[in-house]
């Protein structure tokens, strides 16, 4: 039980690796406070978790807007006290191609999903953090745009290295509060957002050098790690989670 009584937000848990980490957080103990843009998806999970006994709400909302920001740590004030952590998983991958081809649109909505939502997130929640007296955020960047960058994803890389800057100034500036800030970089995970395409699948398995892909199970342990106290002395990181994807040649 390594979040015992603890309340933690996670976001993009609708499927996935965020739906991974609620039913796992909950394991351990943890209240959760659920978010995503499809309510369908939050609900079946909110029952899910609570037919074991697990302490959990949801707010249905999108990242990209303050308002849902303030209303999660809002709604875990209201139902637990306070907030102890937060995995702030949500991001979305956007529309392929060179950089002279990526629209403004889809890189404002990469930028705003997957980077913006970060800062939002990290504006309300130190504030609640910091009323308890420290506590753990998470942020879900990538191996892509950190060592490596795959052609197409422009917009995917910068918001995820983005992250990452963000993530270690968060850590340098709220340490001596006790606040601790890392990200986590996963490789390829079985999720929604790798598609069911079994040739593609075959070529995201090429690149790590443990040649299988992820299951959301085994990032969201990693996650676990970084906001229990297990990760205590861990701030201002960037977790590689990736398989080898990074350091894999051949």
């Amino acid at each position: 039980m390594r979040l015992q009584s603890k309340t933690v937000i996670v976001t993009g848990a609708s499927s996935g690796i965020g739906a991974a980490a609620a039913r796992l957080f909950a394991a351990e103990g943890a209240n959760v406070v659920l978010n995503a843009r499809r309510e369908a998806h939050l609900d079946r999970l909110l029952s899910e978790i609570r037919a074991y006994g697990g302490h959990a709400v949801a707010h249905a909302g999108d990242v990209r807007d303050e308002t849902t920001a303030q209303a999660l740590v809002r709604l875990a004030e209201s139902e637990y006290g306070g907030l102890d952590a937060a995995f702030n998983n949500a991001g979305t991958l956007g529309d392929l191609g060179p950089v002279p081809e990526i629209s403004r649109g889809t890189w404002d909505d990469v930028i705003e999903t997957s980077l913006t939502a970060g800062f939002l997130a990290a504006k309300h929640q130190i504030p609640a953090l910091r009323t308890r007296g420290g506590g753990s955020l998470v942020f879900t960047s990538s191996f892509v745009g950190h060592g490596v960058g795959l052609p197409g994803m422009g917009a995917y890389a910068a918001a995820k290295a983005g992250l990452i800057g963000l993530v270690q100034v968060l850590a340098a500036e709220h340490g001596p509060e006790g606040i601790r800030a890392n990200a986590l970089l996963p490789g390829g995970t079985r999720t929604e957002m790798l598609g069911d395409d079994p040739d593609f699948h075959a070529f995201v398995t090429s690149l790590h050098a443990l040649k299988r892909i992820a299951e959301p199970e085994e990032i969201a342990r990693a996650a676990l790690f970084l906001l229990s106290d297990e990760g205590s002395f861990a701030t201002g990181s960037a977790m590689l989670v990736d398989g080898g994807n990074s350091i894999a040649k051949v």
